[in-house]
């Protein structure tokens, strides 16, 4: 099974600016001043291996979209603005001959319906194709009217009923388990501003929990120490569990309390007593610049350490972003 996140910023889209990219491209340059390079490989190699994550990659602009891949039908959590890209790269296999042309399965799981979340659909083309199959689950009623409404003027030109896939909307109940795809799927209701959910997808043995938009107290709170707290088995012992951490901890407690997302400090505790094998930060904060984004990697990593009693910790813990992928 393997996990590939198209779109990881929350709240909206975060475009890299043309001064950051000319502050990438001179780090770059500097630090290639006394090498000498044969040939593309010799600069890729270089790019990818010796060059830091923020000079040479970008955590990316793309609000949320993860796909889970493991058989034909396609796995979908979110429909950002990633699902846009994720639909452009379904066209390239088709124009290359590694993917038929109609008949396809797109399997979305919506966590709510705020616009980071859904704002990608209009523009995904493989719903615009007939023959295809898109099933659009969600634990919220009014599913397809908040989808409707999202392309109705004045917000959108063309509305939802012009797409020529074949698209259903299918209403799920918490606290009930679904096969769909070959996946036992579950979700969960957490604590967010008009409410959203999160997924536990298990299959041959391996679990991926994704769970976005959700606001978790820390230890200062007596509510995250109680050992019925739900979320501790909903995120049990999963392969990867990815976490809304949108917000360092002086955020969270301090100014953005009650907002509806979490920090590294809510995922490493809750994870930790979830005995979670690797946990990804998810969400990324969009005024967060890639250097700022590093920091809070490895402010969490150390809290891991600090909140194992200074000693190392199984436990992988990363960062997502846009173009990274996962084996589990």
């Amino acid at each position: 099974m393997r996990v590939y996140f198209w779109g990881t910023r929350g709240s909206l889209p975060a475009s890299i600016t043309a001064e950051t990219v000319r502050a990438k491209i001179v780090r770059a340059i500097r630090a290639a001043e006394s090498r000498t390079f044969e040939n593309d490989s010799d600069i890729e190699n270089f790019i990818r291996d010796e060059l830091p994550f923020t000079v040479g990659r970008t955590y990316g602009s793309n609000t949320p979209c993860v796909e889970i891949k493991n058989g034909e039908e396609y796995i979908i959590c979110d429909a950002g603005t990633g699902l846009r890209d994720l639909g452009n790269h379904h066209m390239k296999l088709i124009e290359q001959g590694l993917q038929r042309r109609s008949g396809s399965v797109f399997n979305i799981f919506v966590s709510h319906f705020h616009w980071d979340h859904i704002q990608g659909f209009p523009f995904f083309t493989p719903a615009y194709i007939p023959g295809n199959k898109v099933r659009i689950y969600g634990f919220h009623k009014n599913l397809k009217g908040f989808f409707e409404k999202q392309q109705n003027q004045p917000y959108f030109p063309v509305p939802l009923a012009s797409m020529s896939a074949d698209i259903q909307f299918i209403v799920l109940k918490p606290g009930r388990e679904y096969e769909i795809s070959g996946f036992e799927i579950s979700g969960i209701e957490q604590k967010h501003p008009g409410t959203s959910y999160g997924f536990r997808f298990q299959k041959d043995g391996r679990t991926v929990v994704y769970s976005t938009d959700a606001e978790h107290k820390t230890s200062y709170d007596s509510t995250a120490r109680e050992e019925n707290y739900p979320f501790l088995d909903f995120f049990r012992e999963a392969d990867l569990l990815i976490f809304d951490a949108q917000y360092d901890w002086n955020e969270a407690v301090l100014s953005k309390d009650d907002w509806g997302h979490s920090s590294y400090v809510a995922a490493v505790e809750l994870a930790v007593k979830a005995k979670v094998k690797h946990l990804c930060l998810f969400h990324n904060e969009p005024t967060y610049s890639d250097e700022r984004l590093d920091v809070l990697l490895e402010d969490t990593r150390n809290y891991l350490k600090i909140y194992n009693d200074h000693q190392p910790h199984p436990m992988k813990v990363d960062l997502a972003y846009d173009g990274y992928e996962i084996e589990v």
